[in-house]
């Protein structure tokens, strides 16, 4: 299985719904289809949120962990 090399990093810590998925929105527009993005959260609500938004939008959640308090998601535009 080939390697999906991440495009851009999001730094959304420390900013509350719906920041992180509004800074994730507007930076994954610029993206070729198929390239992945990272966000990094510390909001726990981004939990449903950004599974939420990539079902809604039909990009794909790739991988979803959290070391602390701090969560990591890798999505895939569509």
């Amino acid at each position: 299985m080939p390697v999906l090399e991440i495009t851009q990093r999001i730094d959304a810590r420390g900013l509350s719904c719906p920041m992180p998925i509004v800074k994730t929105a507007q930076a994954i527009r610029l993206l070729e289809p198929g390239s992945a993005i990272e966000l990094l959260a510390t909001d726990a609500g981004s939990v449903k949120d950004v599974a939420a938004w990539c079902r809604t939008t039909g990009n794909i959640l790739v991988e979803q962990t959290s070391d602390g308090a701090v969560y990591r998601f890798v999505i895939r535009r569509k």
